[in-house]
């Protein structure tokens, strides 16, 4: 499965991943070798294999990528909704999940323009004692460039969903 080809699809299903669970999972391995996983709400596809994310809250994450850049994203529509239906209908209509395996850059300061978009992705909370407390004061970004995109199958029921011939 081709990622640039694909990448309208891949940010649709990041979209919908987020709507229904505010995170996604980020995957590193630690410098002994052992795998972690952190939950990160604020990441963001732009062009074709290039997202960033915001990175405030994270402690392993950052330690972890100072000695090895590889992370792998897990985006799960996890609407109560969208599975039900599916699992109705016998089918998932639109992909249920997708991993994407990149490498990860520097820790640096965000530019206006990204925390504009970050700023009206959580605009509909900005009122809220939480919106001040943790996502008003979001600084510093990393990006991300993706390599590999990797469908998440689930047997028959994902076999109209992704171009599964080409991965």
């Amino acid at each position: 499965m081709n990622i640039i080809d694909n990448w309208n699809e891949i940010k649709r299903l990041f979209k919908d991943s987020f709507r229904s669970s505010f995170h996604y999972a980020i995957a590193t391995v630690s410098e002994n070798g052992e795998p972690h996983v952190t939950p990160v709400g604020s990441l963001i596809l732009g062009k074709p294999g290039h997202g960033i994310y915001f990175e405030k809250f994270p402690q392993h994450l950052p330690r972890n990528l100072e000695t090895n850049k590889q992370v792998c994203v897990l985006a799960v529509n996890s609407s109560k909704w969208f599975w039900l239906r599916s699992l109705v209908g016998g089918k998932f209509t639109t992909p249920p999940a997708v991993r994407l395996h990149g490498v990860a850059g520097d820790l640096r300061e965000a530019t206006d323009t990204e925390v504009a978009i970050w700023q009206k992705r959580v605009q509909r909370v900005r009122f809220s004692r939480g919106h001040a407390l943790i996502w008003r004061d979001m600084s510093l970004v990393r990006e991300i460039e993706f390599t590999r995109v990797e469908p998440v199958l689930v047997g028959k029921m994902t076999s109209a969903s992704w171009d599964v011939q080409s991965t």
